[in-house]
């Protein structure tokens, strides 16, 4: 006979798991904060260069002090804005309190995006149609107030915008006719972490093979714990390593502690893009040359130490680097006398 307590009680479990879980959703998710009504502008005081919206008497306009997580890839909207002096902007930008060209690459981010300045002069990597543009956050597009003298009476801002100058819609090569609202990711810029000094290696301790850099006495070498986003073809720069015993790859590899040969197709990754291991034994597709190549992620090129025996007294490797065996080389078909440091793009296979 079945005990119906029992199958109730795991009912009711489920019930409420599934109502936390929910209630854990709607608290975690970008609430409005409130709503404010519009006022007419008074004559001349709103100014609607690139479709900027002016207030309508009476309408009610929602308003945000959050919005959604930044991610690897956060989505938003583009919208255009001009920063220069009498432009749509308004006044002087709210973190350096000077006003930019719209030949320079800068934004305004959402309120929540904003985050009360922290991001303010720090650079955001801007992607749509295929292509990324770096540009710099100058202001915030204010998603708590408007519709006032300060918001030149224009209504809040959408909690996910970024608002470019025509620079930034240039660089991503958006036809001038779709310049408005347009779909587009977004994800804070690589900032360097810090610097180490160099130290000169002891004899014998450094392996120069394949021109491999050895640290420099008293040369400060930047470090990064973060890489560039990987997009459909993330842009790097092709590296030659040697995996196998005795090569300038140093100690077995990272993902299996085993060296693996010079013709097998196999790479190290940047910090950012190795990932703690999250890449380890996947495999990636290098493009160059008119070629695609398949190569198996089996190390990290790593990006926030060096210059010491752990890393064969080499610098910190930079944060854009696809560091790879002569196989790899071989089959993009590159010239040998190129081989070092050779423009690619890469992206998960």
């Amino acid at each position: 006979m079945k005990n119906s307590c029992v199958g109730t009680s795991l009912m009711a479990l489920l019930f409420f798991a599934t109502l936390t879980c929910c209630i854990d959703a709607r608290l975690q998710a970008c609430q409005p904060s409130g709503k404010i009504s519009g006022i007419e502008p008074p004559p001349g005081q709103c100014n609607p260069e690139n479709d900027s919206d002016c207030c309508k008497q009476g309408k009610m306009y929602t308003t945000y002090k959050c919005s959604p997580p930044v991610t690897g890839n956060t989505k938003a909207v583009l919208t255009l804005n001009s920063f220069q002096k009498g432009g749509d902007g308004g006044g002087p930008s709210a973190c350096d309190n000077q006003y930019h060209s719209d030949d320079t690459p800068v934004v305004a981010l959402s309120t929540g995006w904003y985050s009360g300045g922290d991001r303010c002069l720090n650079y955001i990597t801007v992607t749509a149609n295929g292509t990324s543009v770096k540009a710099k956050v100058v202001d915030e597009c204010d998603s708590t107030m408007g519709c006032d003298d300060e918001h030149d009476y224009q209504p809040p801002c959408p909690n996910n915008i970024v608002d470019a100058s025509k620079a930034v819609w240039k660089a991503l090569g958006i036809p001038e006719g779709d310049w408005g609202d347009y779909d587009i990711t977004w994800s804070d810029a690589c900032q360097p972490s810090g610097k180490i000094r160099g130290i000169k290696p002891p004899p014998g301790q450094c392996n120069p093979e394949n021109d491999s850099d050895c640290c420099k006495q008293g040369k400060m070498y930047t470090t990064y714990k973060c890489s560039p986003p990987v997009t459909g073809n993330a842009k790097a720069v092709l590296t030659l390593n040697s995996f196998q015993a005795g090569g300038d790859g140093g100690g077995p590899s990272e993902c299996d502690n085993q060296y693996h040969s010079d013709e097998t197709p196999v790479v190290a990754l940047s910090t950012g893009w190795y990932s703690g291991g999250d890449r380890c034994l996947n495999f990636i597709t290098v493009s160059a040359n008119g070629k695609s190549v398949k190569a198996k992620v089996v190390d990290e090129c790593d990006s926030t130490m060096g210059c010491d025996d752990e890393h064969d007294y080499q610098p910190p490797c930079p944060n854009n680097i696809v560091d790879a065996s002569k196989a790899v080389w071989e089959a993009l078909g590159i010239p040998e006398g190129d081989w070092g440091d050779y423009d690619i793009t890469w992206s998960d296979a």
